[in-house]
């Protein structure tokens, strides 16, 4: 009985990493490419089942890396960082945009207990908001001291795409839940790396910029 508990538990892990791995994998694909890989998000893409990206969809990025897991037994969470090394890449509007090597992450979250379920939303609900503080911290500085960031987003399909690389490019800190199971994202982003995409000088006293979604 020993040894089938602890099967079961070599399986848990394996089916939630697993999952979390295709979740990560999914969302570098859509940053990049911009494709629509999922219509929309429940909890269920969150458990552990038959989670899998679309073979075409996922052959035309190549050199995803799995670069840190991380799996909690106590609750059954896997985080999984994917990374990918950016050169040319031909997006869903058709332009070829150089990434010039920039390095992009995305984290994907899953669990095998569906209790767990709820957690993973609102960690993920977290995460998104921390990336929408990114992009407004963003589009609020000025290009060349007259052009703001938004004249570009509104105008150039290739801008947007690299500032959304640059916010997918965000250190993942800390994540966190509080006693009412409100959830807490860290991301961290180097200014550095945006000018470096966007081939613009942002005036930004700060090399570093912070910010907590919830």
């Amino acid at each position: 009985i020993a040894g089938m508990s602890s099967s079961f538990a070599g399986n848990k892990k394996l089916m939630t990493v697993n999952a979390a791995k295709v979740i990560a994998e999914r969302a570098v694909v859509e940053s990049v490419i911009g494709l629509k890989v999922r219509s929309s998000e429940t909890v269920e893409d969150m458990i552990a089942k038959e989670v899998t990206v679309d073979a075409k969809t996922a052959a035309r990025i190549k050199g995803i890396e799995y670069t840190d897991i991380v799996y909690d037994p106590s609750k059954d969470i896997a985080q999984v960082e994917a990374s990918i090394k950016l050169g040319k890449v031909n997006n869903i509007v058709g332009k070829n945009i150089d990434f010039g090597g920039r390095t992009i992450s995305r984290y994907g979250f899953a669990t095998s207990t569906p209790a767990m379920a709820g957690p993973l939303q609102a960690l993920r609900a977290a995460e998104l908001d921390a990336y929408k503080q990114l992009a407004k911290t963003i589009v609020g500085f000025e290009i060349d001291s007259e052009t703001s960031v938004k004249d570009y987003l509104l105008e150039s399909d290739e801008v947007r795409a690299k500032m959304m690389a640059a916010i997918y490019g965000a250190d993942l800190v800390d994540y966190r839940w509080d006693e009412q199971g409100d959830a807490y994202v860290k991301m961290r982003l180097r200014f550095g790396e945006v000018e470096d995409i966007l081939n613009q000088k942002i005036n930004y006293e700060d090399e570093v910029i912070e910010v907590e979604g919830v």
